[in-house]
């Protein structure tokens, strides 16, 4: 790539990602304070991280039956408020051991 493109892709890149944090401050001068708006606002970045991360986690493995059942126990193990680090390990193990048990059978 020629150093000149890299710049100029680099100062598009940088300006549309000011302008996407820098306008919403602009425009918005008063506390919000619809209701509405401010559950949207708070469920966004949750929406966001669940589009971006699910697909992924189906995937991510070389079986799709293997990374369902992973979800499936990060889920459960979520649910009963372990930490963060025992729902990892747990759902890692158990697409382990699903995808030992599938390239057995």
């Amino acid at each position: 790539m020629i150093d000149k493109d890299f710049w100029i892709y680099l100062l598009i890149i940088a300006g549309s990602t000011y302008l996407i944090r820098a306008v919403p401050f602009a425009a918005v001068q008063k506390k919000i304070t619809n209701r509405f708006v401010r559950s949207f606002l708070y469920y966004i970045p949750y929406t966001v991280l669940s589009a971006m991360t699910f697909p992924t986690a189906l995937y991510a493995t070389g079986s799709v039956v293997a990374a369902s059942v992973g979800l499936l126990v990060a889920v459960l193990f979520a649910i009963k408020s372990k930490s963060l680090t025992l729902v990892a390990a747990m759902s890692c193990l158990t697409v382990f051991v699903c995808e030992q048990l599938i390239n057995i059978l």
